[in-house]
C-alpha cells in the first residue's frame, strides 16, 4: 500500500530520510482494527521522527503520522486517538503511563492507505466535521484542549495568551479558547499572522508587547524566546502551560516572579481518549472548524512535509490518501 515513511533517520537533513512508496498492508489482531485512512494531519512530531528524535534507524522503515480519520472495518466513520497507553498505569490517564507511545513510534503510523490501531483508540467522527477537519483533532487540537482545560484550568470568562500564532497548537488554542468564551491575546512575528489571528477571534499583539490585562492561562509552545514574556503576562496564581519549545528548550526562569506571584509553570503533553471525546463534542456544540493550511494527496507527501518544515503554514497540513 502507498505510504509516507522514514526509510532511516537523519539529524542534519530530516527530509532526506522521507520516502513515499509501497509498504506492507497492516494486519488486524485480537484488539487491533484496520482503518481505511481518509485524511491524516502532519505534526512537528513527524519531522522529529525523521531527525531521529524518538525514532532510531533500527526501527525503520516506519510509516509516519499520528493523526487520522477514516472508515473502520464495519463502515463506521472514525477518528483515531494517537496515544497508545494504559489508563490504569497512569492513574486513570494514559498520557502518564510510563510506557505510553504514539502511533509511528512503535506501531506503524497513519500516513498510509490503511492503518491498524487498538480498538480503544477509535472514536466516532461526527458528520459536522469533514475527514480533513477531523484528522486535525487528535494531536494539535487535543494538545491545546488539554492545555486550556485539564492543565490550565481556564475559568469561565477568563483570559488567555497564545504565544507564536501560526502553528497547529497555537491556532487550535485560539479557536478553542474563543469557543469557551475567553478573551484571547495572541502574539505573531509578522503582520499577516497577527491579522490571521484576529480573524479567528483573538486580539493580536507583537511579540513581547504588554497586554491590556494579565491572563489566567498562557499557552506556551515557543520556548526560550518567549518564556519570560509568558511569565510577565500571567496574573497572580496564573498558569503558564508548556507543550513544546520549537525555538529553544534551554530557558532562564525568574524564580522570584514564580514564587512571589504564586505562578504555576506546567507541562502538558497530548491528551486522553476521554479528553478527545470532550473536544469533539465541543467542536460540534460550538461549531469549531479546524483551520487547514493545505491538503495534499499521499503521492505528494514530500511537498506536504516541505511546507511543514518551512514554518510558513497557518493551521494544519493534511494528507489525503
Amino acid at each position: 500500500m502507498l505510504s509516507a515513511f522514514a526509510e532511516t533517520v537523519d539529524s542534519t537533513d530530516p527530509l532526506s530520510a522521507l520516502r513515499v512508496g509501497e509498504r506492507p498492508e497492516p494486519r488486524p489482531g485480537p484488539d487491533r482494527v484496520v482503518v481505511t485512512v481518509k485524511a491524516a494531519a502532519l505534526n512537528r512530531h513527524d519531522l522529529w521522527s525523521l531527525a531521529g528524535v524518538g525514532l532510531t534507524a533500527e526501527q525503520c522503515p516506519m510509516i509516519l503520522g499520528c493523526d487520522a480519520s477514516g472508515v473502520d472495518e464495519d463502515g463506521n466513520e472514525v477518528i483515531v486517538h494517537s496515544v497508545i497507553g494504559d489508563p490504569a498505569a497512569g492513574g486513570g490517564d494514559e498520557t502518564l503511563d510510563p510506557r505510553r507511545h504514539l502511533l509511528s513510534e512503535d506501531l506503524q503510523g497513519t500516513l498510509a492507505t490503511r492503518v491498524a490501531v487498538p480498538r480503544r483508540n477509535l472514536l466516532p467522527k461526527p458528520p459536522e466535521l469533514d475527514f480533513a477537519q477531523a484528522a486535525c483533532l487528535p494531536t494539535a487540537y487535543l494538545t491545546a484542549y488539554r492545555m486550556l482545560t485539564t492543565r490550565g484550568r481556564l475559568p469561565a470568562g477568563g483570559a488567555v495568551l497564545v504565544q507564536g500564532v501560526g502553528g497547529g497548537v497555537a491556532t487550535a488554542a485560539i479557536l478553542l479558547a474563543v469557543a469557551m468564551g475567553a478573551r484571547v491575546y495572541a502574539t505573531g512575528r509578522d503582520g499577516a499572522r497577527r491579522a490571521a489571528a484576529e480573524a479567528l477571534g483573538a486580539i493580536a499583539v507583537e511579540p513581547g508587547a504588554r497586554l491590556p490585562e494579565r491572563v489566567d492561562v498562557v499557552v506556551e509552545s515557543v520556548g526560550a524566546p518567549t518564556i519570560a514574556h509568558s511569565m510577565k503576562c500571567a496574573k497572580p496564581g496564573g498558569r503558564i502551560v508548556v507543550c513544546g519549545s520549537t525555538a529553544g528548550h534551554l530557558a532562564e526562569v525568574d524564580l522570584r516572579r514564580l514564587f512571589f506571584l504564586q505562578l504555576e509553570l506546567v507541562g502538558s503533553t497530548m491528551g486522553t481518549r476521554d479528553e478527545l471525546a470532550r473536544l469533539i463534542a465541543l467542536c460540534v456544540d460550538k461549531g469549531v472548524a479546524p483551520v487547514v493550511d493545505g491538503r495534499y494527496p499521499l503521492s505528494r507527501a514530500a511537498d506536504a512535509f516541505a511546507r511543514l518544515a518551512s514554518g510558513a503554514a497557518f493551521g494544519k497540513i493534511v494528507v489525503e490518501p
